[in-house]
């Protein structure tokens, strides 16, 4: 099975193409986008030089699963899925910020916590406290979305102050992402998971807020395994993840932080394949349902069959 690694479809209406990291942005007049998820993977803001088959299924279903458990929140961007590794939907105007929320002192929070701070975007966590704790009530750490490199740390106040959002639709931003992280905490209890941080986007269109992009995948999320958690939180150990953190503990492993003259390690055939089926592990996990393997001769002929189809429906 090959892995989409590049697309350039041209399709009906369309107006733009972007191209991110891992997904491909189709624009569709001026209502709508088509979101490829390629089978990228990138670690340490480095593209990797070869895809992981099935990995844009799995993130873009799991995605499509958790808009549809949300919805009821607020509206979100998706129409549909017309193809296992597309999003039809609508086009916002995004908010220049993600939403980052955590409930557990773990990554980057640890880090700045370890180097000392107390004080993360503005919020104070308390003293006294250890890797992966759970923290009183979840905080709300915000981050600028830079076109290039890597994303910055930024307050609730200076985003209201340098006008980046208005008072208004931040605090309305802030409700959602609490309640949107509360049924994803829900859900991946029932799973047997703990939802540990997140991010989400949002944008507007018509003036009303939509939720955008992916929610609750591992390459947006953490999650430890419920079990256990306790006893290696007490035992100072490190916790069971459910992420694409294996990805980045492999090429760690083997020299690669994404640091200027650092070589990618070779990614073998039996490194490729192991990271597929650690994302079909994660979907199975994180919805509780068995991965379906969308096999196609032609995956590219697939795709560009099954969106011409669904917008002319549009």
């Amino acid at each position: 099975m090959e892995a989409i690694v590049k697309t350039n479809f041209n399709f009906p209406s369309q107006k733009s193409h972007y191209v991110g990291k891992v997904r491909d942005v189709y624009t569709i007049g001026d209502d709508y986008l088509v979101m490829v998820v390629s089978d990228r993977i990138s670690a340490f803001d480095v593209v990797l030089p070869k895809g992981i088959p099935f990995k844009g299924q799995v993130l873009n279903q799991i995605a499509a699963k958790f808009l549809d458990a949300t919805a009821d929140i607020l509206p979100n961007w998706k129409i549909a899925v017309p193809d296992p590794m597309v999003t039809v939907g609508h086009r916002c105007e995004p908010f220049k910020v993600e939403m980052v929320i955590r409930g557990y002192l773990s990554g980057h929070a640890w880090r700045e916590y370890k180097a000392g701070k107390r004080v993360i975007c503005g919020v104070e966590m308390p003293e006294g406290m250890v890797e992966n704790q759970k923290f009183p009530q979840p905080i709300i750490t915000p981050t600028t979305k830079a076109a290039e490199g890597h994303d910055e740390d930024i307050s609730k106040e200076e985003i209201i102050a340098q006008g980046i959002v208005s008072r208004e639709d931040y605090e309305q931003l802030e409700r959602y992402t609490r309640a949107i992280f509360e049924r994803g905490t829900e859900i991946a209890a029932k799973m047997g998971l703990i939802l540990v941080d997140t991010k989400y986007e949002f944008g507007k269109k018509n003036g009303t807020i939509y939720l955008m992009d992916e929610i609750h995948t591992p390459d947006s999320s953490r999650y430890f395994y419920a079990e256990g958690y306790e006893q290696r939180l007490a035992a100072g150990e490190k916790q069971k993840q459910l992420s694409k953190e294996f990805v980045r503990e492999w090429l760690m492993a083997n020299g690669f932080q994404g640091q200027e003259g650092q070589q990618v390690p070779e990614m073998t055939d039996e490194i490729v394949a192991s990271i597929t089926d650690r994302y079909v592990e994660l979907y199975e996990n994180i919805t509780g349902e068995k991965f379906v393997r969308s096999e196609s001769d032609d995956v590219a002929q697939r795709i560009e069959r099954n969106v011409t189809e669904f917008l002319a429906t549009l």
